[in-house]
């Protein structure tokens, strides 16, 4: 087992298995990431067709990764926990990781390619996106050590490795440390982390899938009661979320931008809502800066190309009439 590891002062690097020892950090994030090729055309290719493209950029991304980076940039101490490849992609991870002085863990699979997608986006910034994962690449519970979970205020998983995952949110909720879940698909196992999440924030069409409610609103309900989560929510693109605390459905819209690449959305809305929790504001101020944090990431190229600072961030929120709650929320009446 191989441990790259930057440390939050002097940022040096390891690539040996000597454990260092384990700060205290603000948020912890265990899952994905992932070296995204972007590819800028003017419209999707048909078959057989020959198309121009305008711009060919590699960037850092995956899930977990990316809402690490946004949670570093906004000054958290950060700490992030995966796997990567012996490939030019994670000297990227790398020295990315280093420049924001994430503390980073990643265990480094010889003779193996790190993750990979291709993303095709056109002129209106929708995307298409072609991933390559060795299996690899898999993270598993027992390449996790307890201390860079437990020595955090809040965990964030993305649930790809779920047992991993699992077995984080476990020793987090041991320690009373909050678990934030980033889920869109029914992994095998998922009930168990869902068991263990605290704070479960999914993609849209994921309650219903999980519990075969008719709508929406009935679904993220029966997570709470089922889970026990202290909320449930579902993003919702430009329709922004929606969200259940037990007494409320709770509606916070989007922000209009001017859109380039929705790449990285939702990475960043999580990472908003991390650094909003750990602020202790009111859920409506929380997840209007998870909006506005995700709003302004698509106005630039690439899963963390429009990540603002949090200035940015409140200017853009201040452009929203606020109401009693500080932010103008809706109650869901659909």
């Amino acid at each position: 087992m191989f441990y790259t590891g930057f440390l939050l002062n002097g940022l040096t690097t390891n690539r040996h298995p000597a454990i260092p020892a384990v700060p205290l950090v603000d948020v912890v994030g265990v899952g994905l990431n992932a070296a995204d090729t972007l590819i800028a055309l003017p419209h999707f290719p048909v078959a057989g067709s020959k198309v121009e493209f305008s711009e060919l950029l590699t960037l850092p991304g995956g899930q977990v990764a990316s809402a690490m980076a946004a949670c570093a940039t906004w000054g958290l101490r950060t700490r992030y926990v995966g796997k990567l490849g012996d490939d030019a992609a994670a000297g990227l991870h790398e020295a990315e990781f280093a420049r924001l002085g994430v503390e980073a863990h990643c265990i480094a699979v010889p003779d193996c390619h790190s993750r990979q997608s291709i993303i095709l986006l056109d002129e209106r910034g929708e995307r298409t996106v072609l991933w390559r994962r060795d299996e690899r690449q898999n993270l598993l519970a027992a390449e996790l050590r307890a201390e860079w979970i437990r020595q955090a205020r809040v965990l964030l998983v993305d649930g790809y490795d779920t047992a991993a995952a699992t077995q984080a949110a476990e020793w987090a909720r041991a320690a009373r440390v909050a678990t934030v879940a980033d889920l869109d698909e029914l992994y095998t196992g998922i009930e168990n982390l869902l068991a263990r999440t605290d704070y479960a924030i999914v993609s849209r069409d994921f309650p219903q899938r999980l519990t075969g409610e008719a709508t929406l609103e009935a679904a993220l309900r029966t997570m709470m009661r089922r889970y026990g989560h202290r909320l449930a929510a579902a993003t919702l693109g430009e329709d922004g979320v929606l969200a259940w605390d037990g007494e409320r459905m709770l509606h916070v819209e989007a922000f209009p931008v001017p859109v380039r690449d929705t790449t990285g959305a939702g990475d960043i809305f999580h990472a908003g809502f991390v650094y909003a929790l750990l602020q202790e504001w009111p859920l409506e101020r929380q997840l209007a800066f998870a909006c506005a944090a995700a709003a302004l990431n698509c106005t630039a190229a690439g899963a963390r190309g429009g990540i603002g600072s949090v200035e940015e961030i409140e200017r853009l929120m201040s452009t929203r009439q606020p109401d009693a709650g500080g932010q103008r929320a809706a109650e869901w009446n659909r």
